[in-house]
């Protein structure tokens, strides 16, 4: 090997070697200075422990708080749906109650057939008044093409009056609710031989 190689590998080492004193030496400072601020760590440590701890208490009770707030909301939605369901018909009692007292005249009243027919003829507008209101609808299809979404067919017979297919008495009249059907309509249907 050549002097000159020598001589920059000597160099390299030394210059290594004061570096890792220079880095030993600064370590031992720092260990120096450490166990000075152990002590205000260790404080700080406990300090933050401490906060945390104070933190999560809060959050706990916002926690049940919360909880607490949603089981009142939950038992009152329940009170309240409870409570419709039981009173859900009052406004159409309310409705009603005039055609019961109607009927309670009509059946004291004395007097010739007409005045009473013309009685109950008055009983039954009011009563299709109030059904109307809450969206009861009559399904009369006298003359109508049989519909078996609507109208039940009891008979077949044949007529002269109507098409084949249509309805050609109406036994029983239907109702919907609302557009859902709740009875269908009794009928007789035309069909010719």
């Amino acid at each position: 090997m050549s002097q000159s190689k020598q001589d920059s590998r000597q160099e390299s080492e030394q210059d290594l070697n004061e570096v890792m004193d220079e880095l030993e030496s600064s370590q031992q400072e720092a260990e120096q200075e450490g166990d000075a601020t152990d002590t205000e760590d260790e404080l700080s440590l406990e300090e933050q422990l401490e906060q945390a701890r104070s933190k999560a208490d809060e959050n706990w009770e916002t926690v049940l708080r919360m909880k607490a707030d949603l089981e009142n909301q939950r038992r009152r939605s329940e009170k309240q749906v409870e409570d419709a369901h039981k009173y859900a018909v009052k406004k159409f009692i309310e409705e009603l109650l005039p055609v019961a007292d109607s009927m309670e005249m009509g059946m004291a009243a004395e007097g010739d057939v007409e005045q009473i027919r013309e009685g109950v003829a008055l009983t039954k507008k009011v009563f299709d008044n109030a059904m109307e209101k809450f969206g009861l609808e009559v399904i009369d299809p006298l003359g109508e093409k049989f519909n078996p979404d609507l109208h039940q067919a009891m008979a077949m017979q044949p007529s002269d009056e109507y098409e084949e297919g249509h309805v050609s008495a109406v036994m029983q009249k239907g109702y919907t609710l609302n557009g859902r059907l709740v009875r269908p309509a009794m009928v007789m249907v035309v069909k010719n031989n």
